[in-house]
């Protein structure tokens, strides 16, 4: 199955062969201890980086809370009147159901899926480029989409992709999806990554953003045994980007300005991961963690 898609869920997994979630939890660290997949939070994937990109259907159901945490915490960063473009993605999806609420919005969009999720939204005025359908991910690409932004100047664009590194930024398993990317960057004043921490350390074929590009990241606060995620987060940091964490907890993490440099990850300790790193933190109201890691 995750041959023929790229990707799968656990969930899904667990049903095809019919046994528990836990079992196949099991069956599928032994396969990445022989290098056969790469497991994902909630999934597993092909073995490395430079794989083919994953449908639609397979990429929605991983890691659906985070995705849903970081659209809440990105749709407070947009404001009333603002101009925008929004990439495609199932994040991006998730981002654009909560734009619906914001009054007086423009969004300019590649993604049919976003462009439905706001169809129906008061005052808020849709833009879709031009482009052929790519039907994977339900996107317009090619030269139609890229000329159609020739010109355009907005506040801010909201892009996922398939991997995010400090050293090579966000990148796209496909071609044209990633083409088309790069123009939607280069019309806004501000780029805003959304990835979960699953895609934190992986690397795909084309780059999309480079790291000195992306003003903000709004991730999920990666599992305390997740190491890789931690490293790469202190990574963009020291590099200027911002880190909007989002996560169940509420309050806002100190700026670099107001704490001493950030220690490299902590293994085998209370609080590990992302938390072990920028220590305990008040609880609060707030939907996420926002957590401004400029380089001092």
């Amino acid at each position: 199955m995750v041959r023929a898609n790229g990707a799968v869920s656990l969930r899904e997994l667990a049903r095809v062969v019919q046994t528990s979630e836990v079992t196949v939890r099991r069956d599928v660290r032994a396969l990445e201890a022989e290098g056969l997949l790469d497991r994902r939070h909630g999934g597993a994937v092909l073995p490395g980086g430079f794989t083919r990109e994953s449908g639609f259907p397979q990429k929605s159901h991983l890691a659906t809370a985070e995705k849903t945490a970081i659209a809440d915490l990105a749709a407070s960063l947009v404001e009333e009147g603002e101009a925008i473009v929004v990439g495609a993605g199932t994040t991006t999806q998730e981002l654009a159901r909560r734009l619906a609420r914001v009054p007086g919005l423009t969004v300019v969009t590649n993604s049919l899926l976003v462009a439905q999720a706001l169809a129906h939204a008061n005052r808020v005025e849709v833009v879709m480029t031009g482009g052929t359908l790519r039907g994977s991910n339900y996107a317009l690409v090619g030269s139609g989409a890229e000329q159609s932004l020739q010109g355009l100047r907005v506040s801010k664009a909201f892009l996922s992709g398939s991997g995010l590194t400090a050293e090579r930024g966000l990148s796209t398993s496909n071609m044209l999806s990633a083409s088309v990317d790069r123009a939607l960057v280069q019309a806004a004043a501000e780029v805003v990554v959304l990835a979960d921490h699953t895609k934190l350390g992986t690397d795909t074929m084309f780059q999309t953003v480079p790291t000195d590009v992306i003003t903000r990241l709004v991730t999920d606060e990666p599992p305390g045994h997740d190491d890789r995620a931690a490293t790469e987060l202190q990574a963009l940091a020291d590099q200027g980007v911002q880190i909007a964490v989002a996560g169940a907890g509420g309050g806002e993490l100190p700026t670099a300005r107001q704490r001493s440099p950030l220690p490299g990850p902590r293994r085998g300790t209370p609080g590990g991961g992302l938390r072990g790193v920028l220590g305990e933190q008040p609880a609060g109201t707030e939907r996420g963690r926002v957590a401004d890691l400029r380089r001092r």
